[in-house]
């Protein structure tokens, strides 16, 4: 079990057309992209302007949604337990406007009877968009639950074309 917990020593809250987005950095990374009705802004540092990670964070985030990236490149610095992480790294390979169903992940990660456990895992992943977990879907192609909100989900889906495959 990995017990690492990042020391969120930065915070930007960036602007994407989808809400704020709240980006945290480690010494070691990006260690949170949280949607900005969902995190408590109050118990994080205050916006830091020029810290490296964020600034890459940010120029690939605005890459994405401007339609000029389909992968980030970006050291991550997630804190989970091993099975999180093996799961986080799964949905790190789904391509983009492709979708993968929770069954899918489960069988990639070779635990194919774990498929809540890794629909947990997929609901506590610390990095979104970043780490694509919009980009699961139910065995039937429906859009399930997702920490942003189902209209969220559905918004990213679109901007990278795959709605058709998860509707």
């Amino acid at each position: 079990m990995n017990s690492y917990i990042p020391d969120y020593s930065a915070k930007r809250v960036v602007a994407s057309p989808v809400g704020d987005l709240v980006v945290l950095a480690s010494e070691r990374g990006l260690s949170g992209l949280y949607f900005g009705h969902r995190i408590d802004r109050n118990q994080l540092p205050a916006d830091d302007r020029s810290h490296p990670i964020l600034d890459a964070a940010e120029s690939q985030l605005a890459e994405y949604f401007a339609g000029r990236r389909q992968h980030f490149e970006l050291a991550l610095d997630p804190a989970g337990t091993d099975f999180q992480v093996s799961v986080w790294r799964q949905l790190r390979r789904i391509p983009f406007g492709q979708t993968a169903s929770y069954r899918d992940i489960a069988e990639r990660i070779g635990k194919p009877a774990a498929v809540r456990a890794v629909g947990m895992a997929n609901g506590a992943n610390p990095i979104s968009v970043i780490v694509p977990c919009h980009r699961v879907i139910g065995s039937d192609g429906s859009l399930t639950g997702f920490g942003g909100g189902l209209d969220i989900k559905r918004q990213l889906l679109e901007h990278e074309g795959a709605l058709s495959m998860a509707s």
